[in-house]
């Protein structure tokens, strides 16, 4: 499964970004393959549509989990409609490869 997280940095040691639309990378973690890709947010900056261009994106990569600090009500129901799990982690310390080991041992 790819599971996308928000990152404020593009290395394992970055911190979650708390914030989706609007976070510096997402990172794309496959489970099986255990393969990480860092994708630049193109959509941080934009004056407004940020969350929802990026939900485009991460449905575009195939993921089927996003963790991030939050997320908005319109990317709520977005997601919903593509059927794609969310994780709110209220943690803005946590490292991105902390996030992943417990993706993988599944906790």
């Amino acid at each position: 499964m790819k599971v996308a997280i928000t990152s404020d940095g593009n290395s394992l040691e970055a911190k979650l970004d708390s914030r989706f639309g609007r976070c510096s990378y997402f990172v794309v973690y496959d489970t099986e393959s255990h393969s990480t890709e860092f994708i630049p947010n193109p959509y941080k900056e934009n004056i407004e549509g940020a969350g929802l261009a990026s939900v485009q994106l991460i449905a575009s990569r195939g993921a089927e989990k996003v963790i991030s600090g939050e997320f908005g009500a319109k990317v709520k129901s977005l997601f919903d409609s593509l059927k794609i799990k969310l994780v709110m982690l209220k943690d803005p310390e946590k490292k991105i490869s902390s996030i992943i080991e417990l993706l993988n041992h599944k906790i």
